[in-house]
């Protein structure tokens, strides 16, 4: 398992009965959590007094429930900075397990020797874009939500990076690479993070089973003559790192040479040594 345990302003705690309690810089979330389906004692005192806790409904969705939390804060990872925001189904606007994966791709690009040019596809409000920005690629940065958009420019101002070569795009992702192909655009690196199920802008209709392998597909005409890497981030049970693996090896390594990985991702529980499984990831990269 690859595991994001270079965190200062964020912790997992402790999880129990479908929930885990993190801290975020100075504030303690509850939040459910699929994967704990253990019943251990909850002995912190946090479990008790969180800022904030997420209700899950047994008709769906759910509902926040704050005490002393402030509407807005922010938190570091290295020399990034995200603004936090609880908002619906339980997020806060950074998924801090996808920290290893920054680290990762963040020493390829220093390593390259080259200007590297980055996609990140459903890029959400921005970590990859700002990590691979501050290594030094070219970021473009596509959502469908212009409001995820807004905030990842937000994080990057933030960041210090406003300035740094990003473009940022409101857009449907697989319309993007489909007009990229058409005009001949290629990247060195290419980051998915695609939902479970989603809409775009004009209501495209997305869902990972159907649409992930033939967008992995098109995503190969846009690579470089001699590109750096390829990522794909799942948190869909259904899409376990074999799979991700096998379509990163059909598709890309056939392509292109190199090697694949694949592995969950997860992130270090501090009360107790666990690690919480968080998804999965598939990793090209060249040799």
């Amino acid at each position: 398992m690859w595991i994001a345990d270079q965190w200062n302003d964020y912790e997992v705690l402790d999880t129990s009965c479908g929930e885990k309690l993190e801290r975020w810089g100075d504030y303690y979330l509850v939040r459910p959590d699929p994967q704990v389906l253990w019943q251990t004692p909850k002995k912190l005192k946090q479990w008790k007094k969180p800022n904030g806790h997420y209700h899950r409904s047994s008709r769906g969705g759910g509902q926040w429930e704050f005490f002393d939390l402030p509407k807005t804060w922010d938190i570091r990872y290295r020399e990034l900075t995200f603004h936090l925001q609880p908002f619906s189904f339980k997020h806060t606007g950074v998924f801090p397990e996808q920290a290893v994966n920054w680290d990762w791709f963040s020493d390829k690009i220093k390593k390259a020797g080259r200007p590297v040019k980055v996609l990140n596809l459903f890029a959400y409000t921005g970590g990859a874009t700002l990590a691979a920005a501050a290594a030094g690629a070219s970021v473009t940065h596509v959502d469908a939500s212009k409001g995820m958009v807004n905030w990842a420019k937000e994080n990057a101002q933030a960041s210090g990076l406003k300035d740094k070569p990003i473009r940022w795009l409101v857009d449907d992702c697989v319309k993007f690479v489909e007009r990229e192909i058409r005009r001949g655009n290629h990247y060195d690196g290419i980051i998915m993070d695609p939902p479970s199920y989603g809409r775009g802008p004009k209501g495209e209709i997305w869902k990972i089973e159907e649409k992930i392998f033939p967008l992995v597909q098109l995503c190969t005409k846009i690579l470089s003559k001699n590109p750096l890497f390829f990522l794909i981030n799942s948190y869909t049970t259904g899409l376990q790192p074999a799979v991700l693996s096998y379509m990163l090896g059909t598709e890309v390594k056939a392509k292109f040479g190199g090697k694949v990985t694949a592995d969950e991702i997860g992130l270090p529980v501090s009360s107790n040594g666990l690690v919480l499984p968080c998804g999965a990831s598939g990793r090209w990269e060249s040799v």
